[in-house]
């Protein structure tokens, strides 16, 4: 079989690509994706749940909004966040499982 002289991947797939990871590669982002998964939530409510500041909440928010992970709306004062990308579930699942099957293997080999 004759190799391919062409990349598995190009370079702007894997820019994306590692844009998205970068995305998820924050403990503070991931706990408040994981609320985020149940349905849309105002930011203060977003801040006690995930037991974060709402300063730190907000720029959090921010950057999955700048990554288009999650969009919002306004209502009066508030202001309301939900998951806006159908993928970001699928990822986060993934993800919480490969961390599980990391964890029962490290339990097996201890």
């Amino acid at each position: 079989m004759e190799a391919s002289s062409s990349p598995l991947l190009s370079e702007p797939d894997a820019a994306r690509m590692a844009l998205t990871f970068k995305g998820l590669a924050d403990p503070t982002r991931l706990k408040i994706l994981a609320v985020l998964l149940g349905g849309e939530i105002r930011v203060s409510d977003l801040a006690q749940r995930t037991q974060t500041s709402q300063s730190a909440v907000s720029h959090q928010l921010r950057v999955l909004r700048d990554l288009r992970f999650v969009s919002s709306r306004r209502e009066g004062t508030q202001i309301f966040y939900r998951i806006d990308d159908e993928h970001i579930e699928d990822l986060f699942n993934k993800a919480f499982a490969h961390g599980k099957h990391l964890l029962d293997q490290q339990r097996e080999f201890a």
